[in-house]
Order: C-alpha cells, then structure tokens, then sequence
C-alpha cells in the first residue's frame, strides 16, 4: 500500500531512486572503511585501526537510516551487491600499500563525492519532488558526512 502523505506517487518513486543511489554509495563507503579498519598497517595501527571502526560503525546507522526512509516511501531498499554497483557513484581502487594516509585519502575523496551529490538533491527533494522531509532528512546526513571528511582531513594536515 503507497503512503498518502501528500506526495505525487511519481515524486515518491523519484525519491526513493535518488536514495537508493545515496545508499549505495553508503555501502559502498562503509566497505571501503571496513577494508581500511582490517587491512590497514604502520606505526599508526592501533590509533588508525580505532578511528577506522568509528568511522564504519557511523557509516552503519547512516545505511540503516537511508534503507528506513526509502522504505517510509513506500518503496524497497536495494540489498544485493549487484544493485549496490549498478546505483553508486564511487569507484573502488587497487591498493599497492596499505598505509593509512593512503586510506585517508581515499575515504576522504568518497565523502566529498557524497557531500556534493546530496548538496545537489536538498533543493530538488523539496522544490521538485515536494518532499521537504526527505530534504532535511538528507541535510542531515550531508552534515554528518562533511563532519566525518573534516576529521579524515585533520589526519592528512
């Protein structure tokens, strides 16, 4: 049964497709900060090795709250792989060393993309689709991730 909550079925599918992108860019950066938690090496480990289970566990409920609103949508969150590389945004990358400026670096690029193509979709959910929930929703995350990004790049200064 569709929600009746004053948004135009079409606007709801829009919606929920532009976060289903959002999530799969999530599980796509919550993988990428598992790898750097597990795989990372230097005279830093320990202190890396922490801060990278920070960053993934925050990444979880980000993915889990992305998945309950697509749901609110009336819609279902995509939870296969395949649909997680079909929808997302970032791109993996063969490793050489597994250095922790390296990960940084990397994290840090990926929540910067993730940054602007929310940045680019508050206006549209609100003005376009009518959805300012799923606006302030995204506002939100977009926080907590320019919030996770600065603490990545306080680690390269």
């Amino acid at each position: 049964m569709q929600p009746n909550i004053g948004i135009k079925p079409e606007s709801l599918s829009a919606v929920s497709h532009i976060l289903s992108g959002i999530l799969a860019d999530e599980f796509l950066l919550y993988t990428k900060t598992r790898n750097a938690h597990w795989n990372v090496e230097g005279p830093d480990f320990h202190d890396k090795h922490k801060f990278f289970e920070g960053q993934y566990e925050q990444l979880d409920e980000i993915m889990d709250e992305v998945a309950e609103r697509i749901r609110m949508l009336g819609h279902y969150a995509p939870a296969t792989l395949k649909d997680f590389l079909k929808l997302t945004h970032l791109t993996e990358q063969m490793r050489e060393k597994n250095d922790s400026a390296g990960f940084i670096r990397e994290l840090l690029a990926d929540h910067e993309t993730i940054i602007i193509a929310m940045r680019e979709n508050v206006d549209r959910f609100a003005n376009e689709f009518k959805d300012a929930g799923t606006s302030d929703f995204i506002t939100g995350l977009m926080e907590e991730h320019e919030k996770m990004a600065w603490m990545l790049r306080s680690h390269l200064r």
